[in-house]
């Protein structure tokens, strides 16, 4: 069974990713798992740049195949901000709180008809041989007036999804992982994985 580097610390990822792929034939592990501590610097102009680079410079360190993901929120009447820059909205070490204040601040005199926005995903599988595919997950929305929900992290108090009338936040996490961007986005590389392993 070959191993699969997760480019990530977040435990969390990391299981969501080990659930998806359970009948794929792969070791899952983490960063921490292989004790890999590297700082990759996420310059891209957009999340598959990004994607790609950690997958691939992660993926030349250790010799193995690589799985990574980047996402964010795209805003319409923001010309598509925060976009990559989304953790960093409100500056390099922004809270979540000051990064959804941020978009409040230059949302509050958008109707709600011109709040259209959308989560975004790109998660690129990098082989040492120097092949990668990758897949994108998008999640359409708009953007609440005020923060509601306990659950979630990140933009998602103020994301109301199409699908269900609620924020992100106010969603039971398996709910959320079925319409998540980057639940959709791993879907369809696992759906891409498995027709490589049936060649």
């Amino acid at each position: 069974m070959r191993n699969m580097i997760i480019a990530t610390r977040n435990e969390g990822k990391v299981r969501e990713i080990k659930g998806i792929f359970a009948d794929l034939p792969y070791n899952i592990l983490s960063m921490r798992d292989i004790g890999l501590d590297i700082h990759i610097e996420e310059d891209a102009p957009d999340f598959a740049g990004n994607s790609f680079k950690k997958a691939a410079e992660i993926s030349k360190a250790t010799g193995e195949i690589v799985l990574a993901d980047d996402s964010g929120l795209t805003v319409e009447a923001l010309g598509g901000r925060p976009g990559v820059y989304s953790a960093r909205f409100a500056g390099e070490n922004a809270s979540d709180p000051e990064n959804n204040e941020l978009l409040l601040k230059l949302m509050q005199d958008v109707p709600l008809e011109k709040r259209r926005a959308a989560f975004k995903c790109v998660v690129t599988l990098y082989y040492p041989d120097g092949r990668y595919v990758q897949a994108e997950g998008t999640c359409p929305g708009r953007i609440g007036f005020e923060p509601k929900g306990e659950g979630g992290f990140g933009y998602d108090p103020l994301f109301i999804l199409d699908a269900f009338g609620k924020t992100m936040a106010e969603l039971a996490p398996e709910q959320k992982n079925a319409v998540s961007h980057r639940g959709l986005a791993l879907k369809k590389l696992r759906e891409m994985l498995m027709a490589l392993e049936n060649e």
